[in-house]
């Protein structure tokens, strides 16, 4: 069993962030949600303390921090909520893949714009199947490749100056494209009513879109290791957030359970709301201990890393479910009025999982890596 101390520094951070979680975020959370974006007082703040930079490499300007540190700083912001911590700008999941390959000369070219929170999100299909609500396809052409079809939702869609495509062209090979121009695409903004409405939510529609050859970030087996390696920080990081949803959700209803009273007595005391309540808070610490660790292997560049991350953010995913649908169920009544917090938390938990994988498609991905190293370990 893996044991981790935070350090004082650690601890530090992570108490300025969750400062920032309930005294600026929390408050701000409806209000950011009816704008469908993040108010820019808000990113002042959150920019200033250095939390956009904290998967930036040095060579990027940025802290380069480690997976442990940067998932108990986003777990924190997110206590506050999820929504507001999706809707943050900047380069997003992109940033894992700058992390990964800071010397990528396409990458490279458009260091000034991203450091300076120049807006870029991920569009990554290359193992997602066209049932799931992807019909985009990837062409070669003489001298670069050609976009025509729709995505798959994306987060940060409506807000994106630059989109970095990774998916496989029609002859199977992975490539990863970077876009530049808003007038390549366009964005359907859809009515998507679950939540995480201030995020950007979008589908992007490609017409014969060309993207030359030196907009290709890599392609075949180089592509296929930048993105094994990005997606594992990005599986850890998101994950985290939902913990920090998770917490948020079991602290709300634990406080009022507490406080609300039936037949003469607290309701935390009747046993079914104490028993939800425990389970409530097992899910939360599990899929904690499975982020933390995963984090940990990463840092030192372990094997088992990639299969740790998506076994954590299967279990995330299950559990902020879980979670977040019990608090509403526990606050009754309330559970569905905005004047209360939690059931923007559920519609939130729900569209964070749909955006992020299907837990059926983590495990059979988790399942494919454990199949394929017994292989190996067979082989040799």
């Amino acid at each position: 069993m893996i044991s981790f101390q935070p350090t004082e520094d650690e601890t530090a951070l992570a108490d300025v962030a969750k400062n920032i979680a309930k005294d600026v975020i929390r408050p701000k959370m409806r209000s950011c949600e009816e704008l469908k974006k993040v108010e820019q007082t808000m990113i002042n703040e959150i920019t200033d303390l250095g939390f956009l930079s904290l998967e930036f490499p040095e060579f990027w300007d940025g802290l380069e921090l480690p997976l442990i540190t940067q998932v108990q700083l986003w777990q924190a912001l997110s206590y506050g909520d999820l929504d507001v911590v999706q809707g943050l700008p900047g380069s997003g999941d992109v940033t894992s893949m700058i992390r990964v390959n800071p010397e990528n000369t396409v990458l490279k070219r458009y260091k000034d714009d991203l450091i300076n929170q120049k807006t870029a999100t991920l569009l990554d299909i290359a193992d997602v199947k066209e049932t799931s609500g992807n019909h985009l396809t990837v062409r070669k052409d003489t001298d670069g490749y050609v976009l025509q079809g729709d995505s798959q939702p994306v987060r940060m869609a409506t807000f994106a100056s630059y989109v970095a495509v990774a998916a496989k062209d029609l002859q199977g090979n992975t490539v990863i494209l970077w876009l530049d121009n808003g007038s390549q695409w366009t964005i359907d903004p859809g009515d998507y009513r679950l939540g995480l409405l201030a995020s950007g939510l979008g589908r992007f529609s490609f017409d014969g879109v060309k993207v030359p050859d030196n907009q290709v970030i890599a392609k075949g087996h180089s592509a296929d290791d930048l993105l094994q390696e990005a997606r594992t920080r990005i599986h850890i990081i998101q994950a985290a957030k939902e913990v920090g949803l998770m917490e948020a959700a079991l602290d709300y209803t634990t406080e009022y359970t507490a406080g609300r009273k039936a037949f003469g007595q607290e309701i935390a005391k009747f046993q079914g709301v104490s028993f939800r309540i425990a389970k409530m808070a097992m899910e939360t610490r599990s899929a904690n201990h499975l982020v933390w660790e995963a984090a940990l292997k990463a840092d030192k560049g372990d094997a088992s890393a990639e299969g740790l991350a998506l076994r954590a953010l299967n279990r995330a995913h299950r559990s902020v479910r879980y979670v977040t649908d019990s608090a509403v169920q526990l606050l009754g009544g309330h559970g569905f009025v905005q004047d209360f917090p939690v059931e923007k938390w559920m519609r939130d938990a729900q569209a964070q999982v749909a955006l992020y994988g299907s837990e059926k498609q983590l495990l059979v991905q988790h399942g494919g890596q454990l199949i394929a190293g017994k292989k190996k370990e067979a082989v040799q």
